[in-house]
């Protein structure tokens, strides 16, 4: 990637000339089967451009209740684009195709009208609970019947399509939109794509100007985007399976549950309630032996792995998460 930074024929993308931009953007429209992509900063902000693409002021947006659009992007549906959010809740992060419909607000005046329904997969609080296809399409039929538009958040895309061992398209033949990062388990430094129509990303293209995301010589951003395309997605599966022995293992041990239904792809969430001890508590003790994880609720600890987590370091974590517990017991 930094070979390719270091080769990549740059131009000024605002004007739509930097060839290495224009190379992902297309590689990226054929990799989800639509029609154009858009280079974009962030996941936080192609999700945010993609919304105020399909939405006007007043509008409403169903999205899961525990969505990281809703819980993690600063507000920025409501707060820039003056948009009401509708959290509905799932099972697992998955919302089911009756409650959308349920959660679709009346026509008439008192109501905001509902134009947009919102899907994230893989679904980050949920543990990485990954969206199938058939699933993806029960949504959309009732979006579609009632005049709705789709849009996914599929920051962790390739993820649950390596994991469904399916292919990517599968997961976006319907939806309008979809967003995916670069960056993640894809490894790139930085950047995310928006997929969509050509007319979608026309739209798109204005909204990521208006929020700071146009760009000059960009092609430095690409270049390690189309290396993670072409080469880094089928290594996910040694994250998936890294993961899979990490909480495995975490099972077994004295103090510690986890959920292994919801492990299915590269996020691992575990509950420490049973030690006594609350998840920021547990997440100090343990980075003081150099192992990194985020607290999520009061007692649930968040661990991924992506590239450069190899089997040693599987083994290194569990050794000292087994050093945290037994100092925890002995106090």
């Amino acid at each position: 990637m930094l070979e390719a930074i270091r080769n990549a024929k740059l131009g000024d993308d605002v004007f739509r000339e930097d060839p290495t931009v224009n190379r992902l953007e297309k590689m990226a429209a054929q990799k989800m089967g639509k029609e154009s992509a858009l280079l974009v900063t962030s996941g936080t902000q192609g999700n945010l451009v993609s919304i105020l693409t399909h939405t006007k002021r007043g509008d409403e947006v169903i999205l899961e209740a525990d969505s990281h659009t809703y819980n993690f992007e600063t507000g920025g549906l409501s707060a820039i684009g003056g948009i009401l959010a509708k959290p509905t809740r799932g099972r697992m992060g998955v919302l089911d195709p009756r409650d959308v419909e349920k959660a679709i607000s009346p026509k008439g005046i008192h109501y905001a009208e509902t134009t947009l329904v919102c899907i994230e997969n893989t679904h980050n609080l949920a543990g990485g609970i990954v969206v199938s296809p058939h699933q993806i399409e029960a949504i959309w039929k009732v979006a579609k019947k009632h005049g709705l538009m789709v849009h996914m958040d599929g920051a962790r895309i390739f993820n649950a399509a390596i994991a469904l061992n399916v292919d990517a398209k599968d997961l976006t033949r319907h939806v309008d939109s979809v967003m995916f990062c670069l960056s993640k388990g894809l490894s790139c430094p930085i950047g995310s794509i928006v997929a969509g129509s050509q007319e979608f990303i026309e739209k798109a293209r204005k909204w990521r100007k208006m929020l700071g995301g146009g760009m000059r010589q960009a092609g430095i951003v690409a270049a390690p985007g189309i290396i993670a395309l072409e080469k880094m997605v089928d290594r996910l599966r040694d994250d998936h399976r890294n993961a899979r022995v990490l909480a495995e293992k975490l099972a077994k041990t004295e103090g510690i549950s986890v959920n292994l239904e919801t492990v299915q792809t590269n996020i691992v969430i575990f509950d420490v309630s049973d030690l006594g001890v609350t998840s920021a508590e547990f997440v100090q003790k343990l980075s003081e032996h150099g192992v990194k994880s985020l607290p999520r609720e009061e007692t649930t600890i968040r661990m991924v792995t992506h590239r450069g987590i190899e089997r040693e370091d599987i083994e290194y974590t569990m050794e000292a998460i087994d050093k945290v517990v037994n100092s925890i017991r002995k106090h």
